[in-house]
């Protein structure tokens, strides 16, 4: 009899123990890659805009009844023109590097207008050379190592960064097809500048792109620091709007965070604005247009000028100005230091209020 009812109940147990099992697995924790260079998903700061009305007079006491103490980062670096060496005296006792500015490459890719250190012998931080290139074709030639301008380039550099601690390399307009002559470039001025900081100056990204000249996580591999340019995010041929909104800086930082270390990112914040206005009538006109603008503006008159007719409209022209003042960049270096970012530079000094180093310490 015992024997019949364990063989009877034996299916029932079976099929409860593997619904437990079931469940048990349907229900079992997975890691979850919380990694990501998609920013899209991020909470936040300002979910939706906020407008609010305040007294220029004000702002000072604002900043102080929401951030008590200044914020503590390892390194800050300002940028500083040649020239323009007074401009590092606010700041001196915060800076900790200075990128110096003046070195360009000629027509023929040789490098030029390289800084005299000297003039800023007194300064105890490190001292970077920066080297400037804003033409596209330019970048090409000099990168391209089928050219003999690439190693003498790199050897001028070799030689002119001898009385400084660092190099940083601002090619702001590589093309996407000269991605692998960039990296190479940079793999080679690292291998000439053993004892020196190799760093480059790139713009901000939002997520990891398809193709890239200014792919982070390759340029990780080769230097020192990497300036991330969290500014310009409205320019001056753009809608108006801020040059780096809080959110959007928000979403650059937490991409950069996720593909470059700590200790190697450092975030850019601008010390200026952009102005726009309503007015868009400057341009070229075909006659048709310039006849219309006539008959809506009601012009019956012209002035001829040697032989040539012109004519003026008066109207009134509204300007929008944005620009960081003393509480959105403590607000912003708070969100910073808040999400784990080390270092900081600044765009680039003499143009700031120079109240804010009393919100910045580094020793």
């Amino acid at each position: 009899m015992k024997n019949n009812f364990t063989f009877k109940i034996l299916p029932f147990v079976l099929i409860f123990l593997f619904c437990v099992f079931s469940f048990s697995c349907a229900t079992k924790t997975v890691p979850v890659e919380t990694k990501t260079d998609d920013t899209t998903e991020l909470s936040l700061i300002f979910p939706k805009a906020i407008f609010e009305k305040e007294k220029i007079s004000d702002v000072k006491q604002k900043v102080d009844s929401e951030f008590s103490q200044p914020h503590q980062f390892t390194e800050v670096w300002g940028y500083l023109l040649d020239g323009r060496e007074h401009e590092l005296n606010p700041s001196k006792n915060v800076v900790t590097d200075v990128g110096y500015f003046g070195a360009g490459l000629n027509t023929f890719g040789k490098l030029v207008g390289v800084p005299n250190p000297t003039k800023i012998k007194d300064f105890e931080g490190r001292i970077h050379l920066v080297i400037v290139d804003n033409s596209r074709s330019l970048t090409h030639f000099c990168l391209n190592p089928k050219y003999d301008v690439r190693k003498n380039l790199i050897d001028d550099i070799v030689k002119s960064s001898k009385n400084f601690d660092g190099v940083q390399i601002d090619f702001e307009l590589v093309s996407n097809q000269d991605e692998e002559h960039y990296l190479s470039f940079l793999k080679e001025l690292k291998r000439k500048l053993p004892n020196k900081i190799l760093s480059v100056a790139i713009p901000a990204r939002l997520k990891t792109l398809e193709k890239d000249a200014y792919h982070y996580s390759k340029i990780n591999e080769i230097v020192d620091r990497i300036i991330v340019m969290a500014y310009d995010e409205h320019w001056a041929t753009s809608r108006p709007g801020a040059v780096a909104s809080i959110n959007w800086c928000q979403r650059v930082m937490s991409y950069a965070l996720s593909v470059i270390p700590d200790e190697k990112l450092v975030m850019g914040l601008p010390f200026y604005g952009r102005g726009w206005n309503t007015d868009d009538t400057a341009g070229a006109y075909r006659f048709p247009s310039i006849e219309k603008l006539q008959t809506n503006n009601k012009i019956s008159e012209i002035v001829r000028e040697n032989a040539i007719p012109s004519f003026e409209i008066n109207k009134q022209v509204t300007y929008k100005f944005y620009y960081d003042d003393l509480y959105s960049l403590v607000f912003r270096m708070d969100m910073y230091k808040d999400k784990g970012v080390k270092n900081l530079a600044f765009w680039r000094l003499g143009q700031e209020e120079t109240e804010v180093w009393n919100y910045i310490k580094t020793k």
